[in-house]
C-alpha cells in the first residue's frame, strides 16, 4: 500500500505581507498530480493545514477542492490538525466526508481515530494523532480519575503523547502508521515555525516504537528523527530564508509486509522559488549578475556598501518585483549586532546559554538527560 506523506501546507499565509495563495495553489494541484502519477493509494496531511485557527474563505475554498480531487481520482485522504489548526474546525464534517474516504481527525477525546485497510499483505492500521497540548489530555484524564484514583496526569507533551500513544491499545503483529503533529526530540527548526520556550515541547521519538511509519509534521525541513520510517516531510514550499537551499519535495511511502517500508521522495517544483542576493548595489542591478535568474522569485537582498541606497527597496524592485526583504551588512550593521548580541547575553541564563552553545556545536539540542546533567553541575558550581 502505497502513500504520499505531506504537511504543514500553512494554506492562507502571508509571507512579509506577500499573500502565498497561489504558489499554494500551484504546489497543491502538483501533488495532486505526483499522487496520481506514483499510484498512491492514499496522501497523509501530518497537521498545519491551514495558517491560522479561523482561515479566510479562500484557504477553505483551497482545501476543499484539494480534498475533492484527491477524492474524485479515489484517493485516500488522512489527515490531522496541527498548532496553527482549530481542531474543532478540521473536525467539522469528518463523519460525512469519511464516506468518500477523507479521514480528518476528530477532536482528541482519549482516543485516536484509526482507520483500517487491507491489501495482498494483510490489515494496516493507521492512527490519526491530533496536536496535543498536556492540558488536553490532563483534562481528559481528570475526569477519569474520579473512577480511578492512579490515573497519573501529564505534566510535558512527552508525558501527553506517550499516554495518547498508550492508549491505542497498538497490535504490533499488523503494520501501523502514525500520522502525528509533534516536536520530536533531535529535529532541526527552522525560523518560520513556532517556537517552544526552553523546548518544553519535545517529545522522544522511543513513542513511537510500535509503529512501522510515522508520518510528522509540524518542522518545516525534510529530516528523519533516530530512524528512516519517523519523518518530517517539510512543508511544500519554502517559508523562511533560512529554508533558502533547501529542496522541497512529497514522501512516497511505499508499506509492504510487515516490516518492510520503502521510501524515496519526489521534488517539489515552486510557482516562484525563494532565494537570497548577495552584493553591493551596483553588482546586484548589474544585467548580467540577474539576467539567466528568473526575477520574479520571492527575494532577500543583502546589500553590503558601507552607505545605505536611497529608495533602495524601491529602485531594487523595478528589477525584482517579488523583493521581500532588504538588508545591509556592512561596518554599521556588525557593530549593531554584537551590541545587541551582548545585551540578549546578559539577559540568559546559564542553562540558556549553555543549551545554545551545545546546539551550535553538534546542530541539534541536547537530549532531556543532558540537560537535566547540565542543570546538576550548575547547581552545583553555585553551591561551591
Amino acid at each position: 500500500m502505497k502513500f504520499l506523506h505531506i504537511s504543514d501546507l500553512h494554506i492562507g499565509k502571508r509571507l512579509n505581507e506577500f499573500s502565498m495563495m497561489e504558489d499554494q495553489v500551484h504546489i497543491l494541484d502538483q501533488i495532486q498530480k505526483i499522487a496520481r502519477k506514483e499510484q498512491a493509494d492514499g496522501v497523509i496531511i501530518a497537521g498545519d493545514i491551514y495558517d491560522k485557527p479561523i482561515p479566510s474563505a479562500e484557504a477553505v475554498k483551497v482545501f476543499d477542492q484539494f480534498l475533492t480531487g484527491l477524492a474524485d481520482h479515489h484517493i485516500k485522504v488522512f489527515a490531522v490538525s496541527g498548532n496553527h489548526d482549530s481542531a474543532e474546525r478540521i473536525a467539522f464534517g469528518a463523519q460525512l466526508m469519511s464516506s468518500r474516504d477523507v479521514w480528518l481527525s476528530p477532536v482528541y477525546d482519549g482516543t485516536a481515530a484509526k482507520i483500517m485497510l487491507e491489501d495482498e499483505y494483510g490489515e494496516l492500521c493507521i492512527y490519526l494523532l491530533p496536536f496535543l497540548k498536556p492540558a488536553v489530555v490532563r483534562h481528559i484524564l481528570e475526569r477519569e480519575q474520579e473512577a480511578d484514583a492512579d490515573v497519573q496526569l501529564p505534566e510535558s507533551y512527552h508525558e501527553a503523547v506517550k499516554t495518547a500513544v498508550e492508549r491505542m491499545e497498538i497490535d504490533r503483529g499488523r503494520r501501523n502508521i502514525l500520522v502525528a503533529h509533534q516536536f520530536v526530540t533531535g529535529a532541526g527548526r527552522c525560523d518560520s515555525e513556532d517556537l517552544s520556550v526552553g523546548g518544553i515541547d519535545r517529545v522522544d521519538a522511543e513513542v513511537f516504537d510500535a509503529f512501522d511509519y510515522v508520518a510528522l509534521g509540524h518542522i518545516h525541513s525534510p529530516q528523519c528523527v533516530k530512524r528512516e520510517t519517523v519523518r518530517y516531510c517539510g512543508t511544500p514550499l519554502k517559508y523562511s530564508f533560512s529554508e533558502a537551499e533547501q529542496v522541497k519535495s512529497a514522501v512516497v511511502v511505499d508499506c509492504r509486509e510487515k516490516g518492510v517500508v520503502c521510501i524515496h521522495t519526489v521534488p517539489l517544483v515552486p510557482l516562484h522559488d525563494l532565494r537570497k542576493i548577495r552584493g553591493t548595489y551596483l553588482e546586484v542591478t548589474a544585467r548580467d549578475f540577474y539576467q539567466e535568474k528568473d526575477r520574479e522569485d520571492y527575494v532577500q537582498v543583502t546589500l553590503t556598501d558601507e552607505e545605505d541606497v536611497p529608495d533602495g527597496l524601491a529602485k531594487l524592485r523595478i528589477i525584482y518585483p517579488n523583493l521581500m526583504q532588504l538588508l545591509y551588512d556592512n561596518s554599521r550593521t556588525k557593530q549593531n549586532r554584537l551590541v545587541e548580541m551582548a545585551e540578549c547575553t546578559e539577559q540568559k541564563s546559564e542553562m540558556e546559554l549553555f543549551a545554545e552553545f551545545y546546539e551550535l556545536q553538534n546542530n541539534q539540542p541536547m537530549s532531556r538527560e543532558q540537560a537535566d546533567f547540565v542543570r546538576h553541575l550548575i547547581e552545583s558550581a553555585r553551591q561551591q
